[in-house]
């Protein structure tokens, strides 16, 4: 038996094992993408979706639409500021923890804690944000009890623009440090330990330790992960953010997901959210295929 007979008689098995995930992405990925088209069309969705192919095509007029919007324009700087926050501190902050759980020696307490920290990745924004408008809460929240016990006003951290952002960054790093953080101490734990010891005889210090051998060895990481988060820079995370705010934040805490969704759903201009939403799509596909690129230039990692 020949050897490529014998490498496809080994992979058929994992081949069909993939074949959900691919039906999957078939049906809730692929096949949705046809809806684009009503991006360019003057679609009227009360004439029933056999107008689909039938509406009126009008080109690009509802992209200059959704750029001539006073809201779009904030929308989409909200966007920006909230995803260019998630994305260097949710780097930041993992790396942070990461170094300082490296040098803790007890190894159950070094669990524990990636154990609680790791927790809210794996609970939905639904529950979690029914927990964060209770500790929120202005009346009665554990924050704002502690802040009154100070002696001072409560504060509506949900329903206030300057507050709103910061606590959607905040929550959004609560929720996902886990996942880098367990990224980052398994690049720590590849470190080769004989260069500590040469540096130890050597009479470096801790300082020096972490300068010149912890964070080079992470900078490949550091790369990576940092150039692969630039896919993510029209993603500010819908659905925590719709979970949490409300129309008195619309001004700090609305993004191009948010308004997709009020504008398709509830206002049944099917075409202009369409077009937003291609065009947050667009810029997006830009920004993956940047971040692969410079991922292989200074990371050396590839996907294909």
């Amino acid at each position: 038996m020949s050897m490529n007979k014998v490498l496809l008689k080994r992979e058929v098995p994992l081949h069909i094992l993939m074949l959900p995930a691919v039906l999957v992405a078939v049906v809730f990925y692929y096949i949705p993408m046809v809806g684009n088209v009503m991006a360019f069309q003057d679609f009227i969705p009360s004439k029933g979706m056999g107008q689909f192919f039938k509406s009126e095509w009008i080109g690009l007029e509802n992209f200059q639409y959704i750029f001539s919007m006073p809201d779009f324009k904030r929308v989409l700087a909200n966007t920006i500021v909230i995803a260019l926050y998630k994305i260097v501190l949710g780097i930041f902050v993992p790396l942070l923890m990461a170094l300082l759980l490296n040098e803790v020696r007890n190894l159950h307490f070094k669990k524990w804690v990636q154990t609680i920290v790791y927790i809210p990745y794996f609970l939905s924004w639904v529950i979690l944000g029914g927990i964060l408008v209770d500790l929120l809460s202005p009346s009665g929240g554990f924050i704002n009890t502690l802040i009154t016990a100070f002696g001072r006003e409560p504060v509506y951290f949900l329903g206030n623009n300057k507050t709103i952002q910061g606590v959607i960054v905040t929550t959004h790093i609560w929720q996902s440090v886990g996942l880098n953080l367990v990224i980052f101490l398994a690049a720590l734990t590849g470190i080769n330990p004989n260069l500590y010891e040469a540096a130890t005889v050597d009479g470096a210090g801790e300082w020096k330790k972490l300068t010149h051998i912890t964070l080079p060895s992470l900078k490949p990481m550091i790369i990576l992960v940092s150039v692969l988060g630039l896919g993510q820079i029209l993603n500010a995370g819908f659905d925590q953010i719709m979970n949490l705010y409300s129309p008195i934040v619309y001004e700090k805490a609305d993004i191009i997901d948010t308004f997709v969704y009020r504008t398709g759903m509830l206002q049944l201009q099917y075409s202009v959210a369409t077009a937003a939403g291609f065009f947050k799509s667009f810029v997006g596909l830009i920004f993956i295929s940047a971040s692969f690129y410079l991922a292989k230039k200074f990371a050396n990692y590839r996907l294909f």
